[in-house]
């Protein structure tokens, strides 16, 4: 009973605080969705059911902006996990001066996205940027460019996500048994059968892991776009992705209502996703001793 005692009032202050900033917003932000934003400043605000949530998820902005958000995740998620994993694949290798590659190849984990959006915002630059000075043309520039502004943004995300990637995959390969890549060198097995028939399948639960978490930051992803393109520009609604048009929503627009529709549909689809990752995906997973 003491040890019990004990851990439930470890736990509590950590409850507490959930409570207060999670968990209350959570629920009070359904009653939030019930209600339409008053056209007059003070005024309260009118209870209409439900009705405002479907009419919400069926409007042709929301699905726009489903869409957009669908190309971001499929963007970033995939290029930063194969690219850590590459990554990590090199690094692993037992040569001098590799501890150095490891620091370099982690630190986009720990970079700033605003400084990783101005980084980029002077590679991307239609004026002097890196990429002009190499003959390709990015005018007129990122804001204005239909064609590649979601996808440069989505790289810049993919390029963050990597180093965190890196870390989980290098700590995976550093785990796996080095009889079994032994046997498979002994064996004749190239450096590249080795890879997608050994390492690859070895390293499954690692992949899944990183694929389910880097889904949902995608999901929430919204520093870049606000830095390099800026929420208020929502006629570019090829970049106008569901964290942005929440945001948009709140502040301004001040729709709370519609904002808090909008933000119980990212959950649901966040939902979602994970639970058809864990059930699609998981199976694929080899869990080896």
């Amino acid at each position: 009973m003491k040890e019990a005692a004990l851990g439930y009032a470890l736990l509590l202050p950590a409850l507490a605080i959930f409570g207060v900033f999670t968990f209350y917003p959570f629920i009070a932000n359904f009653d939030l969705a019930a209600h339409r934003a008053s056209p007059y400043p003070g005024y309260p605000t009118p209870y209409v059911g439900y009705h405002q949530f479907t009419s919400v998820i069926t409007s042709s902005t929301f699905l726009d902006s489903l869409k957009s958000t669908a190309i971001f995740v499929v963007i970033a998620v995939p290029i930063g996990i194969f690219a850590g994993l590459a990554l990590a694949v090199f690094a692993n290798q037992k040569l001098r001066g590799m501890a150095f590659f490891q620091i370099v190849f982690a630190s986009t984990a720990i970079t700033s996205i605003a400084v990783a959006s101005v980084i980029f915002f002077t590679i991307l630059s239609p004026s002097n940027g890196l990429m002009q000075w190499l003959g390709v043309n990015t005018a007129p520039g990122i804001a204005q460019a239909p064609g590649w502004a979601l996808e440069a943004v989505a790289g810049i995300s993919a390029w963050q996500f990597m180093g965190f990637s890196f870390i989980i995959m290098i700590a995976g390969l550093q785990s796996l048994p080095e009889e079994v890549l032994e046997a498979a060198t002994m064996d004749g097995a190239s450096a590249w059968r080795r890879f997608w028939l050994v390492i690859v399948p070895l390293m499954s639960p690692t992949i899944f892991f990183a694929a389910v978490i880097g889904t949902i930051l995608a999901l929430q992803s919204f520093g870049a776009i606000d830095i390099l393109i800026g929420v208020t520009q929502i006629p570019y609604t090829h970049t106008n992705v569901l964290i942005n048009y929440i945001y948009d929503q709140i502040f301004y627009s001040q729709d709370y209502g519609v904002a808090a529709c909008l933000a119980i549909a990212l959950f649901l689809i966040t939902l979602v996703v994970t639970v058809a990752q864990f059930r699609l995906l998981e199976r694929r997973v080899h869990y080896g001793n």
